[in-house]
């Protein structure tokens, strides 16, 4: 693990990215964007996850994120285990997946599911001006990826909720 991939303050607010691997575009079909958003759910529900900004892109996932009871480096380790199996097994069962084969060889290596890359590449919040970066960076994404004009039309991201155009897919908490 490398030195931006450890939380060193288990209750601290971290700007993550969590990466599939190989960088490869899984997350263009709903489903499997959202069994992430239902893991998401789950960690705050059960795990105390705090979630205060977040976008789900083509092949990678940023959050800015803290937690009220477990350690956030154990919340983080469940969630991509939790969402590599249940992806893969989606992938697998999706009669309409026309790119299963692939997928499931790129994203497997021997018996084990290789769906993230390894690490999270974690930076701690320590400021509101540092915070405003860093969720601009993530809202400004699908803008720069050409999905959307505006950062507030993306549905799987904070954005609209923090705009106030939608209630938004996740319960946000203020930073």
């Amino acid at each position: 693990m490398s030195f931006t991939d450890k939380i060193y303050n288990q209750q601290g607010v971290y700007f993550i990215t969590c990466t599939v691997h190989q960088w490869v575009d899984v997350f263009t079909r709903n489903e499997y964007k959202d069994i992430l958003i239902g893991s998401l759910k789950h960690c705050q529900r059960e795990k105390g996850l705090c979630i205060y900004a977040w976008v789900i892109m083509t092949n990678h996932v940023h959050l800015i994120i803290g937690t009220t009871k477990e350690n956030l480096s154990d919340i983080i380790r469940d969630f991509k285990k939790y969402t590599s199996k249940k992806i893969f097994n989606a992938i697998a069962n999706n009669p309409s997946e026309s790119r299963k084969r692939w997928l499931l060889w790129l994203l497997r290596k021997d018996d084990d599911i290789i769906f993230w890359q390894e690490g999270y590449h974690g930076e701690e919040i320590n400021s509101k001006a540092f915070y405003d970066t860093k969720e601009r960076y993530i809202h400004l994404n699908p803008v720069r990826a050409g999905i959307v004009m505006r950062e507030e039309e993306y549905m799987y991201s904070s954005c609209p909720a923090r705009y106030g155009v939608t209630k938004g897919l996740l319960e946000l908490s203020d930073f």
